[in-house]
């Protein structure tokens, strides 16, 4: 049956694309109406690399959220299911943050407001490391996938709550906010390296199980030859592989730009030291 699946044709999504247009359009009116009020004298509102990461970040959001991906991942396979729940999270959310310039992040959390401080409390290493692991729980639950499947709202908010929790535990690693400090590099590597670790447990579960855990895929054909259960494996190798693949990725930049770093310091205590060496050689005190 599953090999005369026909890939869903277009459908229209404008609730997709109202939200898409609303996130784009705020970011620009916010850049060029507020931007120079707030940016720093001579500094533009935001530089050419937050343009192309922000622009990237709603392109990914949009890539994720309408057809094909959406369609397919809610009526079709799991494992697309997986992609969009890792879009989501692991591309658009971290694009999304390096595209915001500290002032407008700033203007929309507004220290010290409560929102303001509860990001800060939990863009904290533990509490960061907490929430990755009780959402990433939470919205691979049977019972909340088969419901979220089931009802477009419960849909809605679960994909939200993955949004905007991502947002979150992205911060000790890319805020641009110094009211929100970044991990210093070897706490950053070290909690992405345990964030790569967390997506195994899951992931083994739907990889080695023997039986489909969400009821609503056992019921709807799969594209391209797949069983239930054939996807479901699929989708915990994405899980498990994609995810970690990027985030050791971002752990190898990160290492190799605190080792560049840690060398030129290296190299600037060296020089002052021959510096002070051939001053005292002389006879005068760099002191």
């Amino acid at each position: 049956m599953s090999l005369g699946v026909s890939p869903p044709g277009w459908e229209p999504h404008p609730d997709v694309w109202l939200l898409v247009a609303m996130l784009a359009g705020s970011y620009a009116v916010a850049i060029v109406r507020l931007g120079p009020g707030h940016a720093a004298p001579g500094k533009p509102a935001a530089s050419r690399l937050q343009l192309v990461c922000f622009s990237l970040g709603v392109l990914a959001l949009w890539v994720a959220a309408d057809w094909p991906v959406h369609d397919i991942a809610e009526r079709y396979n799991f494992s697309l299911h997986m992609v969009q729940h890792l879009v989501l999270s692991m591309v658009a959310a971290p694009l999304l943050l390096l595209g915001t310039p500290a002032w407008l992040l700033r203007a929309i959390l507004r220290p010290p407001s409560l929102v303001f401080r509860t990001v800060r409390f939990l863009s904290r290493f533990l509490p960061a490391l907490i929430l990755f692991n009780l959402v990433l729980v939470v919205t691979h639950w049977p019972a909340l996938v088969n419901a979220s499947l089931e009802n477009a709202l419960v849909h809605f908010s679960v994909h939200t709550v993955i949004f905007l929790s991502a947002v979150i535990i992205w911060m000790p690693v890319l805020s641009p906010l110094p009211e929100i400090p970044r991990l210093s590099p070897p706490w950053r590597i070290a909690f992405l390296f345990l964030q790569s670790i967390v997506p195994t447990l899951p992931a083994s579960f739907l990889t080695f199980g023997t039986t489909p855990l969400y009821r609503f895929y056992e019921d709807v054909p799969h594209l391209w030859g797949m069983s239930t259960l054939e996807d479901q494996q699929l989708a915990g190798l994405i899980m498990k592989i994609g995810a970690g693949l990027l985030l050791w990725m971002i752990i190898a930049v990160t290492f190799f730009r605190w080792a560049a770093e840690e060398d030129r310091h290296r190299i600037a205590r060296r020089r002052w030291q021959d510096l002070d060496r051939q001053l005292s050689g002389m006879g005068t005190s760099s002191t």
